[in-house]
């Protein structure tokens, strides 16, 4: 039996845009559709822009969702680019008619994207692995997930998950790319070639985190990742100002010296009215290779000593969430994009941070800061 045009369009249904993740009809990416007499399926596709990054991934999803539309004989891809009229609708439909003022939508009430903000007192503590492992942990439990990587002077997320490509604009909206399932963006990103520094003051962060928050199109989060940098500077501030409602996760190491600065980074959340989501400890342990004993490489303590100091400073309690132990595959999966949480799930490290994204996860009951839309009447 010869394909259908309806078949070959439901087929074509199941296939998301990479980068969108909404299916192709739906976005209106569908050119044409075209079937010989012999069963050979012609699809005409519209790319969002010219030299689209992701054109041979879209090529080959609709190959094999067509191919597989029974008495298809051969399918032939042909590639064109939208118009601007045609960009401008794409636009309105994902984010709406919006002024020239662009809104951040997880600052929004009603919001139900929970946003982390990872902050360290110093560098070095191993603040971005976290981040990028909880992030896979998450998504790998099926979560949609977002990584802001805010932290401009050190960006390093770009590599630890992988990601080579840059992102895609679209009219006015910037289209981030995907690794492990997960959305990302990060000013190194936008990088000439070469590892060259940014170098920019207090107004120019700000701008940049709001063009991360506000001009990438995210989709539906359930959960999104924000990377800061170490200590409580311009960016940590801005966040507090256009992300009241980010909740902090303090990452330290074990040792005193650490964990007296993670502390000042925490402490920022009474000046902020944030709330602290937990302490977690990096670096906690090290397993020795010729016995089962725990070796103590940074000392013992101190993740709990700043949850316990943050916990008297808030007058709310501030749990600590996990202690991650030292792994060597955690440092060699950052650095080959390869997140340890899915190449070796089972080990004490991974599994660690999955238990800590496992907690994180669970959403909320609590109905503080949600608009309910009922308002007061006088009673009769």
């Amino acid at each position: 039996m010869a394909p259908t045009p309806e078949l070959v369009t439901a087929a074509l249904a199941t296939v998301n845009d990479p980068e969108i993740r909404r299916p192709i009809t739906e976005l209106d990416m569908v050119k044409s559709v075209d079937i010989s007499p012999e069963g050979v399926v012609r699809v005409g596709i519209f790319l969002t822009v010219s030299g689209c990054p992701m054109k041979d991934t879209i090529t080959r999803d609709v190959t094999a969702a067509v191919s597989r539309v029974d008495g298809v004989t051969g399918v032939q891809v042909e590639m064109d680019v939208m118009s601007a009229e045609q960009r401008k609708e794409l636009q309105t439909k994902l984010r709406g008619d919006r002024g020239p003022e662009k809104e951040i939508p997880f600052a929004k009430p009603g919001s139900l994207t929970r946003v982390f903000a990872v902050a360290s007192g110093k560098g070095g503590v191993g603040k971005s692995s976290v981040t990028v492992n909880l992030a896979a942990a998450m998504a790998s439990n099926g979560l949609k997930v977002g990584v802001v990587d805010a932290d401009i002077y050190g960006h390093s997320v770009p590599r630890m998950l992988g990601v080579s490509e840059r992102p895609t604009k679209v009219e006015d909206m910037i289209m981030p790319p995907v690794a492990h399932d997960i959305k990302v963006i990060s000013v190194g990103m936008f990088k000439p070639e070469g590892n060259t520094p940014v170098v920019w003051r207090g107004p120019m962060l700000d701008r940049a985190l709001h063009q991360f928050l506000a001009d990438v199109y995210w989709g539906d989060l359930d959960v999104l990742l924000m990377d800061l940098p170490p200590g409580t500077g311009d960016i940590a501030i801005s966040v507090a100002q256009r992300m009241p409602s980010a909740e902090i996760l303090v990452v330290t190491t074990p040792q005193q010296a650490a964990a007296e600065v993670a502390e000042r980074a925490g402490s920022i959340a009474a000046q902020t009215h944030q709330q602290i989501a937990g302490v977690i400890e990096n670096m906690s342990w090290l397993p020795c290779p010729h016995c089962d004993e725990r070796i103590s490489v940074f000392g013992e303590g101190g993740g709990q000593s700043v949850a316990d100091a943050l916990t008297r400073t808030l007058g709310a309690r501030v749990p600590l969430l996990g202690q991650v132990p030292i792994d060597m595959r955690l440092r060699e999966g950052g650095d080959e994009g390869k997140p340890l949480v899915l190449t070796d799930p089972d080990a004490p490290a991974a599994a660690e941070l999955h238990r800590i994204a496992a907690g994180l996860s669970k959403k909320s009951t609590s109905l503080k800061g949600l608009q309910l839309g009922i308002s007061p009447t006088r009673g009769r």
